[in-house]
């Protein structure tokens, strides 16, 4: 069923038995809008903001990537995040590794992963703390093999003049009195199009869990 809103009819409606499933709006017998199987279009000085290419608008939708087995590997990536995105959740549940080096999370452009330049701190809660400045990325607390992560990390948009993000964690460790938070900043240089899941040496392998990003407007 094809739909034309506002055409030049008494009632400003025309419906057409057909299987197109198009939506058209139109200003004085002028369609403006067009809704469409291909996406939305737009004709004139008629403009939407955040829309992705399938028509889904991005201000106020929640998109799920999909959910990694953190099984194998040394960094696991999500890619072809929409530029419209002011806000990321990166989630763990029973992460772990084969090694000691603390979790890492970066953040990129189309140019690739940045790792430089994050500012910040996280700490250990538990039996003590014990705190470590940010700098190759936003650090999440684990340094024992075998340690067990659950909870996520939020990354918002603070300034998108000058691609200045913030981000702030907490997550549980299953297998230990502990739990690890944190806190900090990233001026990144270009429009965030990835996040990066790995650890400071880059060597030690995932090797339990899974880990999964939300991405909104």
């Amino acid at each position: 069923m094809a739909v034309t809103l506002n055409a030049s009819t008494t009632t400003g409606l025309v419906q057409s038995a057909d299987t197109s499933g198009t939506v058209e709006i139109q200003s004085n017998g002028t369609t403006r809008l067009t809704v469409a199987s291909g996406g939305v279009t737009t004709t004139g000085n008629t403009s939407i903001a955040n829309l992705t290419a399938t028509g889904t608008f991005g201000g106020g939708v929640i998109t799920s990537g999909t959910a990694v087995a953190s099984t194998s590997g040394t960094s696991i990536d999500f890619t072809s995040i929409p530029s419209w995105v002011k806000r990321i959740t990166v989630m763990f549940s029973d992460v772990s590794t084969n090694g000691s080096s603390e979790y890492l999370i970066q953040i990129g452009t189309s140019a690739g992963i940045q790792t430089t330049n994050y500012l910040g701190q996280a700490t250990y809660v538990g039996a003590g703390v014990a705190g470590v400045n940010f700098s190759s990325g936003f650090l999440v607390r684990s340094d024992d093999s075998n340690e067990v992560s659950h909870g996520l990390a939020t990354l918002c948009l603070l300034n998108s003049a000058t691609g200045l993000f913030v981000m702030s964690y907490a997550t549980g460790h299953s297998n230990e009195n502990y739990m690890a938070i944190g806190a900090g900043s990233k001026t990144l240089s270009g429009t965030l199009d990835r996040v990066r899941i790995t650890t400071v040496n880059g060597t030690d392998t995932f090797d339990a869990g899974s880990i999964n990003i939300l991405y909104e407007g």
